[in-house]
């Protein structure tokens, strides 16, 4: 089995920063091109640039993944730089924190949006374009340990990415006669901005009294003893974007250090 990904075309939505940032910067060492995609462009350029500068391939493409005409435009993108895409990530995702009775439809329908709607979008017209090219391709997409256990007060965040588990279920037993591979990765709690977000989503319903007070409390079960990194991410990236992965379609990773026993 072989994780070089010289000659593939990935895409990876999120990725100006945290888990997505990594996870491109990790494919393009092992020799993928990249169309390093983000709601913030300036984010996302600056994330391929440095790429570039140390002898990888990569552009930027700015997206929004919850409107499907932005969608496209970054896919023609990477095709019109690549000649095809053979891979796409779809991790873009927001997360907030409110308690189960205060989620309010606005509240529900912006995070469902974005991580519900945003990734149905994305594998959408990702798998046209993989259906057009006639040669399969692999869609992975982010989910969370909230996709496989409901957490409270992350309901909303919960329910958005067990939607993530069910569209890869569903698109796994959809497209595998096409040669598509369709798959997840769950992260547990990793050191990113989105967990910022959450915990000063605990401070300010009350749950908790200071920054990082809840990471900490996450984190302190974890069986190998210390939460996650961005990095930690990387192997497994590579392995569902490779070869390696070619009878693996339907699957959720659970990579968490040992949160979540499955």
């Amino acid at each position: 089995m072989s994780e070089k990904l010289e000659g593939r075309s990935i895409i990876v939505t999120g990725a100006g920063r945290g888990i997505g940032e990594a996870m491109a910067r990790g494919l393009a060492a092992k020799g993928a091109s990249l169309t390093i995609a983000d709601i913030d462009g300036a984010a996302a350029e600056k994330v391929a640039a440095s790429i570039r500068d140390t002898g990888g391939k990569a552009i930027a493409a700015t997206v929004d993944v919850t409107k499907r005409e932005s969608v496209r435009n970054m896919i023609g993108a990477a095709v019109a730089a690549h000649g095809k895409l053979d891979v796409i990530f779809n991790n873009a995702g927001i997360a907030q924190t409110k308690s189960f009775l205060s989620i309010t439809e606005e509240n529900w329908r912006r995070v469902m949006d974005v991580n519900g709607l945003g990734v149905l979008i994305c594998m959408q017209e990702a798998i046209r374009q993989m259906l057009a090219q006639g040669h399969g391709g692999k869609v992975i997409n982010t989910a969370s340990i909230a996709g496989r256990q409901g957490y409270e007060p992350l309901a909303h965040y919960s329910a958005s990415k067990f939607a993530v588990v069910a569209l890869t279920q569903a698109a796994a037993r959809a497209f595998g006669k096409d040669k598509i591979n369709v798959n997840a990765i769950c992260p547990g709690v990793v050191a990113t901005d989105m967990w910022k977000t959450i915990d000063k989503g605990f401070v300010e319903e009350g749950l908790t009294q200071r920054d990082n007070q809840a990471f900490e409390a996450f984190s302190a079960d974890i069986l190998l003893g210390r939460p996650s990194r961005s990095d930690d991410l990387v192997g497994v990236a590579c392995f569902l974007a490779s070869s390696a992965s070619d009878y693996m379609t339907g699957q959720s990773l659970i990579v968490d250090g040992g949160m979540v026993l499955l």
